[in-house]
């Protein structure tokens, strides 16, 4: 049976705008609780925060952005996020989304390729000087007319400066608005040249917010804990437009990720589901208060950006009552969900796959050098195509063209198993495929036996140079705290008889930390550099 499989078409794709969408909901929900933002104790109803939505946007359309210009926002999470991602939205205007971690160079390419009009801003966050910044880079964005600064009157004078115009000026924006147009461009991390800018329509984002938490069954009574960022897809569009779109409670329990002040949050709002990426799941699980919240309230959540070590997700089930916790796999260009585990599956399926494909999309697996689909089992590319699939990317056809072949197939560069249920499983990236002397080594397999060690706490697998056989495994090992550090002989004896000789790792390196991106994302460029630095390969 051929490696490829079809979406439900039931429920139906949504068709309407984002701003229909959450109208739609404020109409039904109006006095429930919409928004806590737990640091500062601030809390809005849905139709509180309508108002708020559409006195920013009012402000948005005195400043002069009109329908297709770009507005970029430079912060963490917090509830101005959520305002300026609703206030676009009302009135066609595109947001740019700016990840916090950027410097000076990287943030004045975003500015200039995106030909933002408009920024909003925090000063600064965790080191960052944001306003410093801006102020150096201001010679070199042509396009930016207008900086506002969230934590100054700037915020306040926008806002105010939208109260001379008339009540139903959104109401006539909000009209003009289809399903069809871009309301977003989001960056790419950029591991390899320069960043580029995934660019998705209202129908892109609104459908794949509203599938991923109808497969977790989201309600007007759940309240979602959203720790993860929302410059990012997992934040926005699996968070806020989840959570809109159904009428629950968002809940943003810090600026950045702390594993503390999100168990806190969790407990002391009463929470139902809760997001993350593994490596935020693991330091909650690990942080030394775990023990001390009652998180007796969750039920369900989603655990996604990387593979969830089996061991971790077990964890999750037993001591965090996440019993109804979900597996959802995607990317940026895909908006970003293509496949999910469902409610009902049970524990093998939710722990080892990415679960089957989303309502509304085809994925199948390919022979990534013939295009060829492989029969079911076979190691191969991902691909996915439907109403998720990206515009493209921002003023780049060329490499919009090398992402999304002619017949609308998305091809993401992850490695990956359909099994015969039609679950996937993903083995790794075609550039992290480790190939030692001619073997095709799939990290994802030695890390998932290595979390078996009580003693370690996370592992990254890598393959490093190496003049006999091209390339060798390198374990990079987080250890348990109080743990004795693991060396080669010991993680030898610890797989000796249960993996291949050829999977043995040659090295292994003790870490305190991996390099990741804001969203959590392990930098396997950036750690095969430093591991080749260390072992000075």
């Amino acid at each position: 049976m051929r490696s490829y499989e079809k979406g439900a078409l039931l429920p139906p794709l949504l068709s309407e705008t984002i701003g229909r969408s959450f109208e739609r909901t404020v109409a039904l929900y109006g006095d429930k609780e919409a928004l806590v933002e737990a640091a500062s104790g601030r809390r809005w109803t849905w139709a509180e925060l309508d108002r708020d939505v559409d006195d920013l946007a009012r402000g948005l359309i005195a400043a002069g952005l009109e329908k297709g210009d770009r507005l970029g926002i430079w912060a963490p999470n917090c509830a101005e996020w959520t305002l300026v991602q609703y206030a676009t939205a009302k009135i066609g205007v595109i947001l740019v989304n700016i990840n916090p971690a950027y410097r000076t160079h990287e943030f004045s390419y975003a500015i200039n390729h995106s030909g933002l009009r408009m920024l909003i801003a925090a000063s600064s966050f965790k080191g960052s000087d944001y306003r410093a910044m801006i102020e150096e880079a201001t010679d070199e964005t042509r396009s930016l007319k207008r900086v506002t600064y969230l934590d100054t009157n700037d915020w306040t004078d926008l806002i105010d400066s939208g109260r001379t115009l008339e009540q139903d000026v959104v109401v006539q924006r909000l009209a003009a608005t289809k399903p069809d147009d871009p309301i977003n461009i989001q960056y790419t991390s950029g591991t390899t040249g320069y960043p580029k800018g995934a660019t998705l329509s209202h129908r892109n984002i609104l459908n794949n917010g509203y599938f991923t938490t109808e497969l977790i069954g989201l309600g007007p009574d759940d309240r979602l804990c959203i720790p993860v960022p929302f410059y990012h897809c997992f934040g926005m569009v699996m968070g806020n437009l989840g959570c809109t779109v159904h009428g629950t409670t968002m809940v943003i329990p810090s600026p950045g990720f702390d594993a503390a002040a999100t168990l806190r949050a969790i407990a002391e709002e009463n929470c139902t589901a809760v997001y993350g990426v593994p490596t935020m799941f693991i330091a909650m699980l690990n942080h030394p208060t775990f023990g001390t919240y009652d998180l007796s309230s969750l039920r369900t959540g989603i655990m996604a950006g990387s593979v969830c070590p089996v061991e971790v997700m077990q964890r999750c089930i037993k001591d965090m009552n996440l019993t109804g916790i979900s597996i959802a796999y995607g990317m940026t260009e895909t908006s970003p969900v293509s496949c999910q585990t469902r409610a009902d599956d049970d524990l093998e399926r939710r722990t080892e796959t990415i679960g089957r494909v989303h309502p509304h999309l085809e994925v199948k697996i390919i022979d990534p050098a013939t295009g060829v689909t492989l029969e079911r089992g076979q190691p191969g590319e991902f691909c996915t195509r439907g109403y998720s699939v990206m515009m493209g990317y921002w003023n780049d056809e060329v490499k919009t063209r090398e992402a999304i072949d002619a017949d609308g197939w998305m091809h993401t560069g992850d490695l990956a198993v359909m099994r015969e249920d039609g679950y996937c499983s993903i083995v790794g990236r075609i550039k992290d495929m480790v190939i030692r002397g001619g073997e095709n080594i799939y990290p994802r397999e030695i890390e998932e036996f290595l979390y078996s060690h009580p003693d370690i706490e996370d592992v990254q697998v890598i393959g490093v140079p190496d003049e006999k056989y091209g390339e060798e495994l390198c374990a990079c090992i987080k250890m348990k705290a109080g743990a004795k550090p693991l060396d080669v002989p010991a993680i030898r004896a610890f797989v000796d008889g249960k993996l291949a000789r050829y999977k043995i790792p040659a090295y292994v390196i003790v870490v305190d930390e991996f390099p990741t991106t804001v969203t959590g994302k392990i930098r396997k460029i950036q750690l095969r550099e430093e591991a080749s630095s260390i072992l000075q390969l």
